[in-house]
């Protein structure tokens, strides 16, 4: 057997449709696009388009509410920072903020900031400042003998009503 001998098999290779080449071809005269119109152009969008009929996205109502304001905390749970402290890759000793969970690869960035959640069970002592945590999380840390340092202030919640004096 030679290189210039080798062949595909039979029925591996297919010629294109030549489109376009008279009306005796079958694929002549409009080329398989139909007939005029909007169609028949390059570049056509009907997506989402019904026929006339109200079409499905239209129908059904809006719901939800997109808030572009809203802050992204970088989340981070009791038991992963125990197990980074018992893996010695965070040291209880000192105290522990945004650089210091980036560097133990607890977190990608601080983002806005980091807020503490607890999940997981905390047993060692330790100090850590955080844009945020959880009332849980607070107890859980202040239980183990350690303290939680919130650095950004708390949202501010709906003023209450005044109370009417009788």
């Amino acid at each position: 057997m030679k290189l210039n001998e080798l062949l595909d098999n039979r029925g591996a290779r297919r010629k294109g449709k030549r489109i376009g080449r008279g009306i005796g071809s079958g694929k002549g005269k409009t080329a398989g696009r139909g007939g005029k119109g909007q169609t028949a152009r390059s570049g056509v969008s009907l997506l989402g388009f019904e026929g006339g009929q109200m079409p499905l996205f239209r129908r059904l109502p809006k719901r939800g509410f997109h808030n572009p304001f809203r802050k992204r905390f970088s989340l981070i749970n009791l038991g992963d920072l125990q197990r980074a402290i018992a893996s010695g890759r965070l040291n209880a000793e000192k105290t522990i903020d945004d650089q210091a969970l980036a560097a133990a690869g607890l977190i990608k960035s601080a983002r806005v900031g980091v807020r503490l959640l607890a999940k997981g069970e905390l047993k060692s002592k330790i100090t850590i400042r955080v844009a945020g945590a959880s009332k849980a999380a607070i107890a859980a840390v202040e239980k183990a003998g350690g303290e939680v340092a919130v650095t950004a202030p708390p949202a501010v919640a709906a003023s209450a009503p005044a109370e009417a004096n009788p």
